[in-house]
């Protein structure tokens, strides 16, 4: 389970990332402009594949502790998306598929199985930070004070802009950034805790709106996997 809390969870926050990114909006040009080309990248993207990078810092004992992985993403009309990760280094898959989530560990030899849901309600300093970016236009102008930071090259090169949002009110975590690129996909994000401990997600190599079906997300378990239901 700490395994899950730790980098499962951050991989089912990934499908918000490649989902859902309405920012509220200001009187700033730029940003209208940002927002603009966030809308229409959202309205035109129907599946997406990419790899995953993965930083968690820990502010006390300064060290970074990272991983690496390919995503899958493909939404579902009336349904929930679907989203699948593989990591390396311990390898490990989890799927997301119709709010069941199947977390496989073949060093293990173990599947943890639940409800997502359920899992960021038990996943503190981890789902918070996150909740946000599955939030509408409406509800980021009332919890969200959104600032943008100018022009920014993210890790490779990409250029990008930089957002920064403050919640208004008390969270886990006092503040969250994006870095969006030029075709309106937020290809970086990072939260900052109150601690000063950071997760920060970087997506490369991103295809839009690849072939995907739902073959694709089932995790194929061994016969003799344990299943452990969360």
């Amino acid at each position: 389970m700490n395994n899950f809390l730790r980098y499962g969870f951050m991989a089912v926050a990934l499908m918000f990332v490649f989902s859902a990114f309405a920012a509220t909006e200001t009187n700033a040009q730029i940003l209208n402009e940002i927002l603009k080309r966030m809308d229409e990248h959202n309205k035109a993207l129907k599946s997406l594949r990419a790899n995953v990078k993965y930083e968690k810092y820990d502010s006390v004992l300064k060290d970074t502790e990272s991983r690496e992985g390919k995503a899958i993403y493909l939404p579902v009309k009336n349904k929930n998306a679907l989203f699948r990760i593989d990591w390396k280094k311990p390898e490990e898959s989890l799927a997301v598929i119709d709010k069941q989530y199947v977390l496989y560990q073949p060093n293990l030899g173990q599947a943890v199985t639940g409800n997502p849901d359920k899992a960021t309600k038990s996943a503190a300093g981890v789902s918070s930070p996150l909740a946000f970016i599955n939030m509408s236009k409406t509800q980021l102008k009332a919890n969200y004070d959104i600032k943008y930071l100018g022009e920014e090259s993210v890790s490779g090169g990409t250029s990008t802009w930089h957002l920064e949002l403050t919640p208004k009110t008390a969270q886990k975590y006092k503040l969250a950034e994006i870095w969006v690129n030029k075709d309106g996909m937020p290809i970086q994000m990072k939260i900052i805790e109150k601690n000063n401990d950071s997760t920060t997600i970087l997506l490369t190599g991103i295809e839009t709106n690849p072939n995907l079906n739902g073959a694709d997300f089932k995790v194929s378990l061994p016969p003799n996997t344990k299943i452990i239901k969360n």
